[in-house]
């Protein structure tokens, strides 16, 4: 369903914040198309969906028992906060991330002991909740139940998200963490408008309950991973701008500072103090521990600055301060490192797992291999979606895309300030979902719109093999996303660039 300008004839009067009867500003082509009628079936699809994501995420998570990568740094942890709740890992120099994603990795230590398939298991649950998050903020931004669920598809789909939940690294969390905050603001920024719709441009607006979820979300995220920081910004800046264009539809001649007096003070709240409290609350363990690890610092230096601030709060903010000095600072080389540019086109995946020496009843070598790759044919079609993201917004404005573009200038463009640091194609993890989005922007326009017959059912057909050739790709590489044994020529086919050995 293409997203169509308003009909200037059909423009109703509305109330001016005086009261008086008035048209209002000429019609913009920003029109957000309404939500489809299908509300029961849409949710027993994406239930469906769902469902089906968690059972593939979930058979062999198990495999391999060993850990995985990053897996010697977090399940660790995460057993330790369980046990004392904060870290108490002194084999490194320093815990260098908040502690909530290691958290959710001990909930599932928790329920199913201290095995590769208890701390994978919460990942597994998270990747999962993001195809059905994403499913739920397509069908809204393009008012198609068919392209929500091709979205979530394509998410659930994507080698890279595949992997990611199958291990017990943090990044899922920040994903799914990112993708609903934004769903969250998405549906706010609706329930503005309709607000509005219904009573005069300047009004009050009342609770917003879904700002205040999507600010405890983004904090959530903020605390699995600091770089949730940018899409606050960004989503932060964009709700109030989108507050804006609300009461400017809505027939109000001065809509910046209505905004600044009406928005601006409940945004704050939701968007800043929420999400603070929200991040500082996930290290109530490190508060409440006699021998989390820095706390001691203030009481050991309490001579520096601002010695009326609490010991433990001074401690903190140090620990914070040693934080940022090394991610600022990462640039020691890796022999799976790679650079913004590359993740576009999935250049540089990561091995997990390749065990050597391997071999069959009759002698021949065997690879079992777990590399975490994006699926190529989705991940080819994220440079030229993100360029026609840009082509929808200055030619229609249309909000679509413009929520996409926002995230993914948050979710990859900040990274390209860092060319320095040490990096890995799994930071990608928070923007996949709105990469996805973007391509499916791109094949809403190669659906066609509903008024042409004809173009519609080959746009159909164009987008269900594609589809289609996505799903066949994923099956190609099925075995190396879960480490299969393959005969050496097997896993040559499935080993396209050289960069990926």
């Amino acid at each position: 369903m293409a997203v169509l300008a308003p009909d200037e004839t059909e423009r109703p009067a509305r109330r001016t914040p005086s009261g008086r009867t008035g048209r209002p500003p000429s019609p913009r082509r920003d029109r957000i198309p309404p939500l489809p009628a299908d509300t029961r079936l849409s949710w027993v699809l994406t239930g469906v969906l769902g469902a089906l994501t968690l059972a593939g995420r979930l058979v062999g998570i198990g495999y391999p028992k060993n850990l995985l990568f990053d897996e010697a740094y977090y399940p660790p942890e995460a057993a330790e906060l369980l046990r004392w709740g904060f870290e108490y890992n002194r084999g490194y120099t320093f815990i260098v991330h908040p502690p909530l994603g290691k958290w959710l990795i001990a909930s599932g230590e928790w329920l199913f002991g201290y095995d590769s398939f208890g701390w994978r298991f919460p990942s597994a649950v998270a990747g999962s909740v993001a195809v059905v998050v994403l499913v739920r903020l397509t069908r809204r931004l393009t008012g198609s139940t068919f392209l929500g669920l091709v979205a979530g598809l394509l998410l659930a789909l994507d080698g890279l998200s595949f992997t990611l939940s199958r291990i017990g690294l943090l990044d899922v969390f920040l994903q799914v963490f990112v993708v609903s905050a934004v769903a969250c603001l998405v549906v706010d920024r609706d329930r503005v408008r309709e607000r509005l719709a219904a009573t005069t441009a300047d009004a009050r607006l009342g609770p917003r309950g879904w700002r205040l979820a999507a600010g405890f979300l983004f904090g959530c995220a903020c605390a699995v991973k600091w770089s949730g920081v940018w899409f606050l910004a960004a989503f932060a800046v964009a709700s109030l701008l989108w507050e804006r264009n609300a009461r400017r539809a809505a027939g109000h001649r001065r809509p910046t500072r209505a905004v600044a007096r009406r928005g601006l003070p409940g945004a704050l709240w939701a968007l800043a103090a929420v999400p603070v409290l929200t991040y500082v609350a996930s290290f109530t363990g490190w508060f409440l521990g006699e021998t989390s690890q820095g706390k001691a610092w203030a009481q050991q230096n309490p001579d520096t600055a601002f010695p009326w601030i609490p010991d433990a709060v001074r401690s903190l903010w140090h620990q914070h301060a040693e934080w940022l000095r090394f991610h600022s600072g990462l640039s020691s080389p890796h022999p799976w490192e790679s650079g913004p540019w590359s993740w576009l086109v999935t250049g540089r995946p990561i091995l997990l797992w390749n065990p050597q020496g391997l071999t069959d009843e009759r002698g021949g070598q065997v690879v079992r291999y777990i590399l975490m790759v994006g699926t190529p044919t989705l991940w080819l079609l994220f440079v030229p979606a993100a360029l026609w993201l840009l082509w929808r917004i200055t030619a229609r404005r249309d909000p679509a895309a413009g929520v996409a573009a926002i995230a993914i200038a948050a979710g990859w463009g900040t990274w390209l300030m860092s060319p320095e640091r040490t990096m890995f194609i799994f930071y990608m993890a928070p923007v996949v979902p709105f990469f996805v989005l973007a391509v499916t922007l791109l094949l809403q326009d190669v659906l066609g719109p509903r008024d042409r017959p004809f173009r519609r059912k080959v746009g159909l057909g164009a987008v269900c093999v594609y589809v289609a050739l996505v799903a066949g790709t994923f099956a190609f590489f099925y075995p190396v996303l879960t480490g299969q044994p393959l005969e050496h020529g097997e896993w040559v086919d499935r080993m396209w660039f050289s960069s990926w050995f």
